[in-house]
């Protein structure tokens, strides 16, 4: 495997959560190559560390020992600003629950993180219609999240997770707000998605049959991964 083809390296990784009554080590000397442009699935056990995994991964959770590099990034090694710079510019990120903002209307919630990354206005609204269209939603546009299905919802947090061209989308539990029929659809686009847009896509899920479509699946288990036959 040639270093520059990786696209997540981690070695001995370990998270460790301590509170007043006790201390709780979640992930223990976890080590993980995802190569560039793979699908990359995470399955687990409820508390087994997954979601921590890819908080980790996105920045958004410290690691008590271990090296995290994404791309050029060094994650575990980097300071909230460049963290922030990390999240805006190379992550995709979504979620369980789509987080849309409720006076913004769908067009409004993709095209927000483009020109809050700098993008201008011209351009980051042309991307978020194009992304609509891409998730079937150019007739919802003009709705505000209160107006739109779950599914739709979920549709609109795919578009928005790919505005700024991420290298890496990141999903949490995608589909786990929703019922059988959009979640298959919502797993079958997101896998779509990246994969017209070659990007790297590393995901959670309980689901089974959403696992099944990833290029390698991970078991987290005692802390540690396993590959998936």
């Amino acid at each position: 495997m040639i270093e520059n083809d990786i696209a997540v390296k981690i070695r001995g990784l370990e998270k460790t959560f301590v509170s007043e009554s006790e201390k709780l080590t979640v992930i223990k000397n976890l080590d993980m190559d995802v190569i560039r442009g793979q699908k990359a699935v995470i399955v687990g056990e409820s508390g087994s560390g997954k979601s921590t995994l890819l908080n980790i991964i996105g920045g958004l959770d410290n690691v008590s020992a271990g090296s995290v590099q994404v791309g050029r990034y060094c994650v575990s090694e980097m300071n909230e600003e460049e963290l922030t710079e990390y999240r805006s510019h190379f992550l995709g990120l979504i979620f369980q629950f789509h987080y849309l903002l409720k006076d913004f209307t769908a067009l409004e919630n993709v095209f927000l993180p483009a020109f809050m990354a700098g993008v201008p206005k011209s351009e980051a609204f042309s991307r978020a219609k194009k992304l609509l269209g891409d998730v079937g939603l150019s007739h919802r546009a003009s709705h505000l999240p209160s107006e739109l299905s779950g599914g739709e919802r979920q549709r609109v947090a795919v578009a928005r997770a790919l505005v700024n061209d991420p290298e890496l989308i990141l999903a949490d539990e995608p589909t786990g707000n929703l019922d059988p029929a959009n979640a298959l659809m919502i797993g079958d686009l997101l896998f779509s998605m990246a994969e017209k847009y070659q990007k790297t896509l590393v995901l959670v899920t309980h689901d089974m049959s959403l696992s099944q479509k990833g290029d390698i699946r991970y078991c987290i288990k005692s802390g540690r991964l396993e590959i998936v036959k």
